[in-house]
C-alpha cells in the first residue's frame, strides 16, 4: 500500500510550523499520555485531542497505536541505547587492551547513568525513564515487549560483560543479577523528582548532591549485589517458630 494522503480535516499548521512539528507534538502527547496513564488507558483520542490533530493523524503519520509506542520508545531509546553501546565497548576494549577482566562497577555505571541523566535533563524527554519503569510493572506486556525489543543489542552486551566481570559465576545467576540491576534503576528513575513519592520519607525525592550522588548510589547498591558470593542465600531457620504440641 502507499502512503495514506493527509487527513483532511486535520488541524491547520500555524506559520511557520511543518509536518514534521504535528508528528513531534503527537510523539509528546503520547508519551506522557502513556507514563502517566499507561499505554491501554490512553486512547488514541485523548492523545490527538492532547497534540492539538485530528484522530485520522495518528494513522497517517505512523499507522496505528502500537507503531506510534514504537516511535516514542526509538525516539528516546535510540540514542540512549547508542550512549550505553559506546560507553560499554570503551570499557572493553580498554580492558582487553590492558590485558585485564572487564571491571563491573563502570560497566553498571554505564548502563544506568544515561537514564538518570535523561530524567534530569527536563523538558519531554524526563518523563520517558519512569515510562520505562511503569512498563516494568504494566500487566499489559505491550510497551516492556516493545522496549525489550529496542534493548536487545544492550541486554547482550551487559550479559557478556557481567559474565566476564564475574567468573565463577553461572549464566543463570549472571541473568538474574541483572533484573535485579534493571529493577533497581526503573525504581530509582521512577521516585527521583517525582513529587508523588514526597512524604513517603522524604521531603523531596531528589538526593542532595542531585542525581550525580543517586548515580553512585545506585552503581554502589547493584554492585554490592552483584558481587556477592554465589550461594550466599539467607536460610530461615526452620524452628523459627514454636511448634504446637
Amino acid at each position: 500500500m502507499g502512503r495514506q494522503t493527509a487527513p483532511a480535516e486535520s488541524r491547520q499548521l500555524s506559520a511557520g510550523e511543518t509536518a514534521e512539528d504535528a508528528r513531534t507534538h503527537i510523539l509528546d502527547a503520547a508519551e506522557a499520555l502513556f507514563e502517566n496513564e499507561g499505554y491501554r488507558a490512553a486512547s488514541v483520542r485523548a492523545i490527538t485531542a492532547k497534540a492539538g490533530v485530528n484522530l485520522a493523524a495518528i494513522n497517517y503519520y505512523f499507522g496505528n497505536k502500537e507503531a506510534l509506542l514504537e516511535a516514542v520508545c526509538h525516539r528516546r531509546l535510540g540514542p540512549l541505547n547508542e550512549a550505553r553501546l559506546r560507553k560499554l565497548k570503551e570499557i572493553r576494549a580498554e580492558a582487553r587492551r590492558r590485558g585485564r577482566k572487564v571491571e563491573l562497577q563502570p560497566v553498571l555505571r554505564a548502563f544506568m547513568a544515561p537514564a538518570l541523566m535523561l530524567k534530569e535533563s527536563g523538558g519531554s524527554a524526563a518523563g520517558f525513564p519512569a515510562l520505562f519503569g511503569r512498563a516494568l510493572a504494566d500487566p499489559d506486556d505491550t510497551v516492556q515487549r516493545v522496549i525489550f525489543k529496542m534493548m536487545k543489542p544492550v541486554h547482550q552486551l551487559m550479559l557478556e560483560m557481567m559474565g566476564d566481570a564475574l567468573p565463577g559465576v553461572s549464566r543463570e545467576e549472571v541473568f538474574w543479577r541483572y533484573q535485579f540491576v534493571i529493577g533497581a534503576m526503573a525504581r530509582a528513575t521512577r521516585v527521583y523528582k517525582n513529587p508523588g513519592f514526597k512524604g513517603a520519607g522524604l521531603e523531596d525525592p531528589g538526593p542532595e548532591g542531585g542525581v550525580n550522588t543517586l548515580i553512585d548510589r545506585l552503581v554502589s547498591f547493584t554492585l554490592a549485589g552483584a558481587q556477592a558470593a554465589p550461594g550466599m542465600n539467607i536460610k530461615c531457620k526452620k524452628n523459627s517458630a514454636p511448634e504446637s504440641k
